[in-house]
């Protein structure tokens, strides 16, 4: 596919206006919902069941509020000033609407943040840390197709599906063929893919960002670009090298992989600090060494004790997902994790849709078709949250160990929350300059911390972010440095200097871009450069274009 021409631009005299009137400034919403409605008009003549007028929604339109909030899914944005919020919302139903929202963006001098699914930690897809300036928030929400191709296991997905969308359209087409994403079903496409990308058939596929095979992205100029027009620097950064930087994806090409007719999975606990110490030090031994078919994941928390009624003990809940039958699993798992203790009671046996239900929190037998409703109906709901990340390199001491139940045990309201995802098998052998992400090879494990709450107020929130902070500074010496690596798809605003007009400069942007994407910071900063050098496409940790600071001679 070629990049499609500018066909129907703005009639010259309001272009005229528009590029000659230095003095012409968004003043308000029903000035902007005007200039946009004559914008698109003139560049929209397409008949369609939607009218343009249905497309745009601002503070003064009844829809606003619940069109803003639908996909919020960290709620300490949805009470945010108006100033921090979008002074319109464009809900496009094609491409060509995606390209005219681009281009009247321009022309009306308003910023630009893209929405797909709304799992964003810092919630840089719809809210803005800059008031002073106004933005155009385009939600894909309505670009949400799923074309199966079965003989070339592939799939052509609009950036605005969401994951639970895409395995009902995979599962309903194949038995046997799979894409390996996150386990949370109303997470967007658009931004899982654009940031990594992690699931329980990592270490036997990688992640969804390896899993890519084209991809149509709206570029700065209004151009429509496939892999082949965009060439090929350019489609290594947009699978992995982080969202709303290099143009919009509206649409990935993604490579099936197969999978067995029948998977195992299990879910185990562990309570008490001694029990709880003594299987999470082996499992840091075991879980990146395990076949590639076999992925557990950790997570730690903190619950009310069963024994002592009022006290509260560690909990670490196992969950494991073997690309086989459950005897092989077995058989396995009393050769390399005997600690665990599984049983084949602990064991069930699924099919690889019936495990996406199972890891997403579905109750038993619920029907695969209830994924449809996962945009609005998912197991897995947020209320305020605070994520960090690290990559660890080396086992976790015993006195890491000991430090982390301490704080767990410090923090009010919300429980606190750590998650480790296990590396080694095929994460180990992809290259770390095949994509942007480049924690590969060396790494034991990822750990997403979390801080979460449910109170209202700003002292309850700082105590909140004061307690992950420390848990975090606490980490320093047992986690990767030179630079401490974080994860893509956690966006962390504490990291480094942050310009919140999203220009920050390439030298400052480096302290937090080399975090994560280590050497391929350089590259996409290029990258940036030729395919976007005014910086349209920004937020508080977009990737600015390259620029070599030099002294003078």
């Amino acid at each position: 596919m070629d990049f499609l021409p500018y066909s129907g631009l703005l009639p010259t005299l309001y272009l005229i206006f528009l590029l000659s009137s230095s003095t012409w400034i968004v003043s308000s919403a029903f000035g902007v919902h005007s200039d946009l409605l004559l914008c698109l008009h003139s560049r929209y003549t397409t008949t369609t069941s939607t009218s343009m007028p249905d497309l745009i929604h601002t503070p003064l339109s009844a829809s606003y509020p619940s069109v803003f909030q639908f996909s919020i899914r960290n709620s300490r944005f949805n009470d945010t000033s108006a100033s921090r919020k979008p002074i319109a919302i464009i809900t496009p139903n094609t491409v060509s609407q995606v390209q005219s929202a681009v281009l009247c963006s321009r022309l009306l001098h308003l910023h630009v943040r893209v929405r797909s699914g709304g799992h964003d930690f810092e919630g840089m897809s719809y809210v803005s840390s800059a008031p002073s300036q106004p933005f155009l928030l385009i939600d894909l929400i309505n670009l949400r197709n799923v074309t199966v191709d079965v003989p070339t296991k592939s799939a052509w997905v609009q950036a605005g599906a969401v994951l639970g969308e895409v395995y009902h359209s995979i599962a309903s087409a194949s038995e046997t063929l799979a894409f390996p994403a996150g386990i949370c079903p109303s997470v967007g496409v658009g931004g899982q893919i654009s940031g990594g990308g992690y699931g329980m058939m990592l270490r036997k596929y990688g992640m969804a960002a390896d899993n890519i095979l084209d991809a149509h992205l709206v570029d700065a100029e209004g151009r429509v670009l496939d892999r082949a027009a965009m060439g090929e620097d350019v489609f290594w950064a947009i699978r992995g090298g982080g969202g709303n930087t290099y143009g919009i994806i509206v649409s990935w090409k993604l490579k099936l992989v197969p999978v067995p007719a029948r998977l195992t999975g299990f879910t185990i606990s562990k309570t008490s600090e001694r029990n709880v110490t003594k299987v999470v030090d082996r499992y840091q031994h075991v879980a990146d060494k395990l076949p590639d078919e076999l992925m557990i994941t950790l997570m730690l928390n903190r619950i009310r004790s069963t024994a002592s009624q009022g006290q509260t003990t560690i909990e670490a809940v196992f969950q494991g997902l073997y690309l086989g039958e459950t005897e092989t699993l077995l058989t396995v798992m009393k050769q390399s994790f005997p600690e665990l203790e599984l049983t084949q009671e602990e064991c069930t046996e699924m099919s690889w849709i019936e495990s996406a239900l199972y890891f997403a929190g579905y109750p038993n037998n619920t029907s695969y078709h209830e994924l449809l409703n996962s945009r609005s109906s998912s197991p897995v709901q947020f209320d305020k949250v605070k994520a960090k990340s690290d990559y660890v390199q080396r086992m976790l001491p015993a006195k890491a160990l000991q430090g982390i139940w301490k704080r767990f045990y410090q923090v009010e309201l919300g429980p606190p929350l750590m998650q480790i995802f296990p590396h080694g098998g095929e994460m180990s052998r992809i290259s770390d300059s095949s994509i942007p992400y480049p924690h590969r090879s060396g790494i034991i494990f990822k750990i997403q911390y979390y801080a979460v709450w449910s109170g209202e107020g700003k002292e309850v929130e700082k105590r909140q972010l004061d307690w992950i902070k420390g848990l975090y500074k606490f980490m320093t010496p047992y986690v990767s440095n030179n630079p401490r690596g974080a994860y893509p798809n956690s966006r962390d605003l504490d990291l480094g200097m942050n310009d919140p007009t999203g220009n920050t400069g390439y030298e400052q942007a480096r302290v937090w871009g080399e975090q994560y994407f280590k050497h391929n910071f350089e590259r996409l900063a290029r990258v940036k450069a030729a395919i976007d050098p005014s910086n349209f496409f920004r937020n508080e940790q977009s990737v600015p274009p390259f620029v070599r600071m030099t002294g003078r001679v």
